[in-house]
C-alpha cells in the first residue's frame, strides 16, 4: 500500500534541472519503501477537519433527532416537531454535500470556501447550544453534547476553536431566552444520547490512535530516508567547494558569474614527489598521499582556508572568500596555515623516513596576495568554483621558486604580514611569465613565537 506523508520539512531534488534552477517547493520525493513526501501542514494530516466536522454534524443531528422524538408525546405529537427533525438532517446532508462540491470545485476562491466551511461550524454550535437549553440544561445531556463539542475542537486543535465556542454559548443563551418551551428529557433519552457521545468520543479516540501510530511510522521512515540522504550528501560534499555546496543544500540559483576580490592566495606541493612516486608501490604511493593530503587539508580548513584544488600533491588553498575577516587577517591566517603546514611536513617526514622511505618528499610553499576573479567558471551543466588572475598565477611562480621546507610570499603579501611575521627579503627573482622581476620575501616565524623561544636560547648559551 502506498501512504502519503504531507507535512515534512523535506525536499530532495529528483532531476538535474531542478537542482540546476533551485525550485524545490512543490516536489516530491519517492523512496523505496513507497513513501511520497509532499508540502502540507501536519495538523491537516493528522486531522483531515472537514472528514471530523461531518462525523461530529452527523452525532449532533441524530441526538437532536432523540431529543425531540423522545418528547413528541409529551407535546401531544405537534407536527412542528416532524418538520424540525428534517431540518436538521437536511442540514447535514447538504453541508456534505457542500463540502464535497466546493472541495474539487475552481469555481470558488479559497477565501470565500474557509469562510462557509467557518459559517457552518459556527451554526454546528448553535445547534449544540439550542439542544442543550431545549433540555433545560439536562446535566446527562449538556455532559453528552458538551463532550462530543469538546472533543472534536479541542482533539483536532482547530484553529476556529474560539469562534465554534462562541457559537455553542450563542446557542444556549439565545435559547434560554427564546425558546417557549423545554423539554425533560426522559431516561431512554438520556442513555440514548449517551451512547451516541459514547461511540462518537470512542471512534474519535480510534481515529487518532490510528493516526498516531501512522504518523510514527512515517515519521520513522522519514528519518531513515533523511540519514540516506545525509550520507550521501556528505559523500558528494567531498568532490564540492565549500560555496557550491552550501549554495545546493540552500537552494540558491547556481549559476556562472564571478566578482572581484582581494585575495590571499596560497600554492604548495612536494619537492622530489615524482621521483618517489617511481620507486613505490601502488599502496604505498596511495597511503603516503592520502596521509599527506589529509594532514594538510585538516590544517587549511583550522585557519579558514577554502581549498580549491588537490591535483596530485599539489594543493591550492586561498583566504577571503566566501567569508573574510579583512585583507590584513586573511593574510596572516593564510601565511599561519603555511607554517603550521611546514611543521606538520618534518613530523611526516620522521614518519616516512622511520617506515623505511628514503629521501622523503619536502615542502614548497607560494603565497601572494592581490585582487582576483572569484567565481562559478563554465558552462550550464558544468561548473567550477574557483579563481583567476595575475594574483593567482604569481602564487604559482612563487611555490615553484622556492627551495625544500620554504615558504616564498610576495611583496604584497609581506607589507600585509611583516608586522606579525618575521620575513627574510630574498631580492628580486625572474619568474616565468612576468617581465619583471619580483620582490620576494621567505618567512621565517611569527613574532611571537620567536621572542617566546629567544629566553630559552639564551639560557642554553649560557
Amino acid at each position: 500500500m502506498t501512504t502519503v506523508l504531507k507535512g515534512v520539512n523535506f525536499t530532495q531534488t529528483t532531476t538535474q534541472k531542478q537542482l540546476e534552477s533551485g525550485l524545490t517547493d512543490n516536489i516530491r520525493w519517492c523512496g523505496d519503501s513507497g513513501a511520497k513526501l509532499g508540502f502540507m501542514t501536519w495538523k491537516e494530516f493528522i486531522y483531515p477537519s472537514p472528514k471530523l466536522q461531518e462525523l461530529y454534524r452527523l452525532a449532533l443531528c441524530i441526538c437532536g433527532a432523540t431529543i425531540l422524538l423522545g418528547a413528541w408525546q409529551d407535546l401531544d405529537y405537534h407536527w412542528g416537531l416532524l418538520t424540525v427533525i428534517p431540518f436538521l438532517f437536511i442540514y447535514q446532508f447538504g453541508s456534505y454535500l457542500t463540502s464535497g462540491y466546493l472541495t474539487k470545485s475552481r469555481l470558488i476562491s479559497k477565501s470565500k470556501k474557509q469562510a462557509l466551511s467557518i459559517c457552518m461550524e459556527f451554526t454546528d454550535g448553535l445547534i449544540a447550544g439550542t439542544l442543550m437549553a431545549l433540555t433545560g440544561f439536562d446535566p446527562l445531556i449538556t455532559l453528552a453534547l458538551g463532550a462530543t463539542f469538546l472533543i472534536t475542537v479541542i482533539g483536532s486543535m482547530k484553529p476556529t476553536a474560539p469562534l465554534d465556542i462562541t457559537g455553542i454559548f450563542a446557542g444556549a443563551l439565545a435559547g434560554y431566552w427564546l425558546l417557549p418551551i423545554t423539554i425533560d428529557p426522559s431516561a431512554g433519552v438520556q442513555l440514548m444520547i449517551m451512547v451516541i457521545s459514547f461511540a462518537y468520543c470512542l471512534l474519535n479516540t480510534n481515529m487518532a490512535r490510528h493516526t498516531h501510530f501512522l504518523l510514527a511510522a512515517q515519521h520513522e521512515s522519514v528519518m531513515r530516508q533523511n540519514d540516506w540522504l545525509t550520507l550521501r550528501t556528505f559523500h558528494l560534499s567531498k568532490y564540492l567547494s565549500p560555496a557550491l555546496r552550501k549554495a545546493i543544500l540552500t537552494g540558491k540559483d547556481v549559476k556562472a558569474g564571478t566578482q572581484e576580490k582581494t585575495l590571499t592566495v596560497f600554492f604548495s606541493d612536494m619537492e622530489g614527489f615524482t621521483k618517489l612516486a617511481e620507486n613505490l608501490d601502488p599502496e604505498q604511493l596511495t597511503a603516503l598521499l592520502n596521509t599527506y593530503l589529509t594532514e594538510m587539508s585538516e590544517i587549511a580548513f583550522r585557519f579558514g582556508g577554502t581549498v580549491d584544488k588537490v591535483i596530485g600533491d599539489s594543493i591550492m588553498v586561498f583566504f577571503g572568500d566566501p567569508e573574510s575577516r579583512g585583507v590584513r587577517s586573511d593574510a596572516v591566517s593564510c601565511v599561519s596555515m603555511a607554517l603550521a603546514m611546514k611543521k606538520a611536513m618534518k613530523e611526516l617526514q620522521a614518519r616516512w623516513a622511520v617506515e623505511g622511505i628514503a629521501n622523503p618528499p619536502a615542502l614548497r610553499m607560494g603565497i601572494n596576495s592581490g585582487v582576483c576573479k572569484v567565481g562559478n567558471f563554465g558552462t550550464e551543466n558544468r561548473l567550477d568554483y574557483t579563481l583567476l588572475g595575475r594574483a593567482v598565477n604569481l602564487a604559482s611562480r612563487l611555490e615553484s621558486s622556492a627551495q625544500s621546507n620554504e615558504i616564498l610570499v610576495s611583496k604584497d603579501t609581506y607589507d600585509l604580514i611583516k608586522d606579525v611575521v618575521r620575513c627574510i627579503d630574498k631580492g628580486q627573482i625572474l619568474v616565468k611569465g612576468f617581465a619583471e622581476p619580483i620582490n620576494v620575501f621567505s618567512v621565517i616565524d611569527l613574532h611571537k613565537n620567536l621572542s617566546s623561544s629567544q629566553p630559552k636560547k639564551d639560557q642554553a648559551l649560557v
